[in-house]
């Protein structure tokens, strides 16, 4: 059976995504609010019945991490903020594989996100309250996985309590669509050998949003 490239370039540009507000975040201490609440949403939905319902049955809500695909795909620089995005995201799918061979944090992660969706009911997905509980599992969970992720950006903004909870709640976030792009038969192969299927999905996908937007 092929593989289905719709699927793994959507799980694909939500780890983009994640790496992308990350990096943002990191060095502006801002990042587009809607694709950020997408990410973290992706978080505390657990049964999807689909790979786009995972990022709210929309592609639009991935515009950002499939520009974000498209423009890495078609960079072979080494160097700079693209460099910095790859990292970031190789990094988030390194750390996948360790989760999944870890049923204690498997099931730790599970319950934390259980958790998470009880506090749905009393608090909003970017109050304070929820980001810094996604932060803390982030933390609890999965940096001891190791190896961590090393955020680089500005000191000043790094210092601020509430950009380091959405930092690690985004990373969470990541996780989640890396996880997502394994289940639907994503691999790191890929990004050597199919980076041409990659980018004519992410182009397709993208005309199609702008083409709704007019």
């Amino acid at each position: 059976m092929g593989k289905n490239y719709y699927d793994i370039t959507l799980a694909l540009a939500g780890i983009w995504q994640s790496a992308h507000l990350v990096q943002q975040l990191a060095h502006q201490g801002h990042c587009p609010p809607d694709a950020l609440k997408t990410s973290l949403n992706s978080v505390v939905d657990m049964n999807p019945t689909s790979t786009l319902a995972v990022f709210g049955n929309d592609e639009t809500h991935l515009r950002f991490g499939l520009e974000t695909l498209l423009a890495v795909l078609n960079n072979n620089s080494h160097h700079g903020a693209g460099a910095e995005l790859t990292r970031y995201t190789l990094s988030l799918m390194m750390l996948e594989r360790k989760l999944s061979a870890n049923k204690k944090a498997l099931n730790e992660l599970a319950q934390r996100i259980s958790q998470l969706e009880r506090q749905l009911i009393h608090y909003d997905l970017d109050s304070d309250t929820l980001l810094s509980a996604m932060a803390a599992t982030y933390v609890d969970v999965i940096s001891p996985l190791g190896p961590r992720i090393q955020v680089t950006g500005s000191p000043a903004v790094l210092q601020n309590a509430q950009v380091q909870s959405k930092i690690r709640a985004t990373l969470l976030a990541g996780i989640r669509a890396a996880v997502l792009w394994r289940q639907v038969g994503g691999g790191r192969l890929q990004l050597m050998f199919s980076r041409n299927r990659l980018a004519t999905e992410a182009k397709q996908m993208l005309s199609l949003i702008t083409e709704s937007s007019l």
